[in-house]
């Protein structure tokens, strides 16, 4: 399958990711993620070994778009649970046992 990644056209196949991330030690996932055979790789080393480009020519939603359309499972960060506004009204409340509503 023809992808573009970085500018550049790449034709990728599902055999030919597997064969290029065989031996490769998948480093410590903190973002976005591309699970590839039994192991979890980050989405910007799947990218470095597909391409052999710099991490910082291509973006993660390049990679995940292509992974994805080759039937690889991508997993992306959930979004964060948006933090509690902290209000002197919300610690009073708090304080006397009552509902904090605002």
């Amino acid at each position: 399958m023809r992808c573009v990644i970085a500018r550049f056209p790449f034709d990728l196949t599902k055999s030919g990711v597997l064969e290029s991330m065989k031996g490769v030690k998948p480093e410590p996932v903190t973002g976005e993620s591309v699970i590839i055979g039994r192991r979890h790789y980050p989405v910007k080393q799947v990218g470095q070994v597909i391409t052999r480009q710099d991490r910082r020519d291509f973006s993660a939603g390049e990679v995940l778009r292509a992974m994805s359309r080759l039937g690889f499972t991508c997993r992306t960060l959930p979004e964060a649970a948006p933090e509690p506004v902290d209000s002197p009204y919300l610690r009073a409340s708090a304080l006397l046992g009552a509902p904090a509503s605002v």
